[in-house]
């Protein structure tokens, strides 16, 4: 893994594209960090996953959202290629925290063959399915599914010719009914409700498992599930965050289908797109400040790649997790 501090190499200096984001950098530090602790077996292959999406939208969706929203005028296409990577990301964001979900479902429904069920090679399925399905989500726009035929008949009716240009708005290039009826309806609120479900089930498993009178000897059972039990709590809140970030925004656009007379002010379009794609930004958070491994790894980057300095020294006489845990 690559440290700012040091300093880079000419040949590096000439390879590094001028106008990478100094997120984006930061995306790559944290992948790399995750990846050596799961080597460790002390993070879920899925959180991770989760994590370097979150990433990835707080360092490219949130400025192309601006751009769109700052309307320059540019060429459909031009601008439906801007808007498409805005679905592409927040998709995976999405889909990465369904996958979390199912994760911490099967080490509560399953823990003894949780490792047999969940192999690398499965991770990796699941993970590549995740971008996949992103992918198809997001790139939907670009096969047909967009605004194209309207904004068409109005540059014809002012008697232009070629290709329509226009003030760079996602709502110009993206069709609503996109947005709603494949958007929300397949892609959005069913991950949402079968999430709900998921962590029902997982918290009534874990407090089944809690309530049983168990000898002094079962005492591992009883930790393994009280350390499930707080993770699942944070996990849940991250969903709570989930919906309330996601939800008014496509409320509006279920209002601007529905309802086409119906005036909304413009701040409150802004607050639900400022919601919508902080969310990405809260949930990083919230893993720092509830999740310790995650809170470890955070204040490693901070320390190595941004204060230059050392990692603190890790208190040798704390008790080891299990690899389970």
């Amino acid at each position: 893994m690559v440290n700012r501090c040091a300093e880079p190499s000419p040949a590096w200096r000439s390879l590094q594209p001028p106008e990478a984001p100094g997120a984006q950098n930061f995306g790559h530090r944290l992948w790399d960090s995750l990846a050596t602790s799961r080597q460790d077996g002390e993070l879920p292959t899925s959180c991770s996953v989760s994590m370097v999406a979150d990433v990835a939208v707080g360092a490219l969706v949130i400025p192309l959202a601006i751009l769109i929203n700052i309307g320059p005028r540019t060429y459909f296409h031009t601008c439906l290629k801007v808007a498409c990577p805005v679905l592409i990301l927040t998709q995976s964001s999405i889909l990465a925290l369904l996958a979390i979900a199912v994760d911490r479902y099967l080490r509560v429904k399953i823990p003894l063959r949780y490792k047999t069920v969940v192999t690398p090679r499965r991770a990796v399925v699941a993970i590549t399915g995740c971008w996949v399905l992103s992918f198809v989500v997001g790139l939907t726009p670009m096969f047909g599914w967009n605004n194209l035929s309207v904004v068409e008949r109005d540059w014809l009716a002012n008697g232009s010719v070629g290709e329509p240009v226009i003030e760079c708005q996602f709502e110009k290039v993206i069709s609503m009914e996109y947005m709603v009826y494949f958007n929300f309806f397949v892609w959005v609120l069913p991950p949402l409700l079968l999430m709900v479900l998921i962590y029902m089930e997982v918290f009534y498993l874990i407090r089944k498992q809690l309530n049983k009178k168990v000898s002094a000897s079962s005492g591992d059972p009883q930790k393994y599930y009280g350390k499930e039990l707080k993770i699942a709590k944070s996990l849940a809140l991250i969903l709570f965050l989930f919906a309330l970030s996601w939800l008014p925004l496509h409320i509006l656009n279920c209002v601007t289908l529905f309802c086409p007379s119906c005036r909304m002010p413009r701040i409150l379009i802004y607050i639900a797109i400022f919601l919508s794609h902080g969310n990405s930004a809260m949930n990083p958070i919230v893993y720092a400040f509830r999740i310790q491994k995650f809170r470890v790894t955070f204040l490693k980057i901070w320390n190595d790649h941004f204060r230059c300095q050392p990692a603190p020294p890790v208190d040798e006489d704390a008790p080891a997790e299990r690899p389970d845990d």
